[in-house]
């Protein structure tokens, strides 16, 4: 039996098998973890595409659906290390550790591209959006007309978030719990952004500055609401991919096409949502052509670098993608 299909059979089964292993695999785990969480900090931008295209999204679908009410019977029953094998809990801590460690250490770096380079930044994650994205239509077993309908319907949907009119919620630990178990769903979601769902609930700049300030009453309210919506939504994706797969697969593939309308590098803002310090983060954006951005905004399009920085997105997408595959034939 090769890596990849023990791999599907017990996610976990790997790294016990091949002990020499294990920590080069938790070392990725956690890399793959930063990139996951530098890209959530982005609103537009998928943490899901990034576990989508290192090759590790099943395996985390997989190990998030069994936290469940069986698992205190489990533990009751097995004890502490049967529990801890089920749920793959050194994958999970070595995957979300690193989103934890990348989220506090870019928020502040993030915000201020956003506002000093986004271009450039928009550039980048468009890259890696497009690459992504035929790696996603690859895993494709059959193209038919139902497929077209799906990945149409998907891409419709990708577009319409990014079109919705904001709300302002109130920073309250209780609306971050909700915006928190809603935007968790996005996340998991290759082509749909959890940070962008927070700013459509008018919730991102309190996360941003609760990551800040390290204010953690907020931040424990928004990470149960995560935990909680996360653990529902896995049950619903994975009886997805286990009977529906390609239709899935189609449908991820048009919330990635619809993304890369908010991932236009050239935009122009038409309003923006003030932030607690005073600042402002731009809220509602309109693509444009460059040739327009040097006229709409007075500020030189950088056509040649931005193309240069997504060819580099796109790039690294396939080198991942590349030994991704090279370990699963392995």
């Amino acid at each position: 039996m090769s890596v990849k299909e023990l791999s599907k059979s017990d996610p976990t089964a790997v790294d016990r098998l091949q002990p020499g292993n294990g920590n080069v695999n938790y070392v990725k785990t956690a890399l793959i973890g930063l990139l996951m969480g530098a890209a959530e900090v982005v609103p537009g931008v998928s943490g899901g595409t990034i576990a989508f295209i290192s090759g590790i999204y099943e395996r985390l679908i997989n190990a998030i659906k069994q936290f469940t009410p069986v698992l205190l019977l489990r533990l009751k029953n097995e004890g502490f290390m049967a529990v801890w094998h089920a749920v793959d809990a050194n994958f999970l801590l070595a995957l979300f550790g690193g989103m934890g460690v990348s989220i506090i250490l870019f928020a502040r770096g993030i915000s201020y591209l956003m506002v000093e380079q986004p271009i450039f930044l928009w550039s980048f994650f468009f890259g890696l959006v497009i690459a992504s994205t035929w790696i996603v239509m690859r895993q494709i077993s059959r193209f038919g007309f139902d497929l077209v309908i799906f990945t149409v319907i998907g891409t419709s949907v990708g577009m319409l978030v990014t079109t919705v009119i904001p709300l302002e919620l109130p920073p309250t630990a209780g609306f971050l719990f909700v915006g928190g178990a809603i935007a968790v769903c996005a996340w998991i979601l290759p082509g749909l952004s959890g940070s962008f769902i927070l700013l459509i609930l008018g919730l991102y700049g309190a996360v941003i500055d609760a990551i800040k300030n390290f204010e953690l009453d907020l931040l424990l309210a928004l990470g149960l609401g995560c935990f909680i919506g996360l653990i529902s939504f896995a049950q619903l994706l994975s009886k997805l991919f286990r009977d529906h797969k390609d239709k899935t697969l189609a449908v991820l593939t048009g919330f990635m096409l619809g993304s890369l309308a908010k991932l236009w590098p050239w935009k122009e803002t038409i309003s923006y949502q003030m932030k607690s310090d005073g600042s402002k983060l731009p809220l509602i954006q309109e693509p444009i052509w460059p040739q327009s951005y040097l006229q709409i905004t007075g500020q030189e399009p950088n056509i040649l670098a931005a193309v240069s920085i997504a060819v580099g997105g796109i790039l690294i997408v396939l080198g991942l993608d590349w030994a991704s595959r090279r370990f699963e034939d392995s």
